[in-house]
């Protein structure tokens, strides 16, 4: 964690408005929602957004983990990153490629898409742009909109990174020991 205690704590239930609390149908509420309840018409809309990215988009769950995970690792996220090992493995991704996942797409053993969608999360992490030959890879398998939804979830996953890092939230203690292996 980039901070050992929240800069903004997370709300409990009695400080929470109803209507959040409801969205969440009585069951656990994950301490970036607690957090994010203190600005809840931005939680409302945000939740749309980060629910089609997450259950409605057209990449298969486990591409779309393998992005997740690679934008969390870095962005040093580890709340995000040990949200989504767990939502990994249960996508298909396997422990071993979990753990590459830290050194990057020129690892060994990753397969040839898998290595592109790596690639595609560098470039438009650090330039913000997806490269002629990366996105010439992409086309070869995706259409238009899984492209779109690939930029999109990296963009997404970055600002949630973002938020999660400068506001400290923290890992709830049930998901600590969730992610075993490496931590950003």
């Amino acid at each position: 964690m980039r901070v050992d205690k929240p800069r903004v704590a997370p709300l409990s239930d009695r400080d929470i408005d109803r209507e959040t609390l409801d969205r969440f149908g009585g069951g656990p509420v994950l301490n970036i929602f607690r957090t994010l309840a203190h600005h809840p018409k931005l939680l409302k809309r945000w939740l749309v957004f980060g629910n089609h990215i997450l259950d409605k988009s057209e990449l298969g769950d486990r591409d779309r983990e393998l992005l997740i995970l690679r934008v969390g690792w870095l962005c040093k996220a580890e709340y995000e990153w040990t949200q989504h090992v767990a939502i990994g493995l249960a996508a298909g991704l396997t422990q071993a490629e979990i753990d590459r996942i830290s050194e990057g797409p020129e690892a060994e053993g990753w397969q040839p898409f898998d290595r592109t969608l790596l690639r595609a999360v560098e470039e438009l992490w650090s330039d913000t742009f997806i490269g002629d030959a990366t996105w010439a890879a992409l086309s070869e398998r995706y259409d238009t909109r899984q492209i779109i939804d690939l930029i999109f979830t990296v963009g997404q996953y970055q600002l949630v990174s973002m938020a999660l890092n400068s506001l400290g939230v923290q890992l709830e203690k049930s998901t600590d020991r969730l992610a075993e292996g490496k931590r950003p």
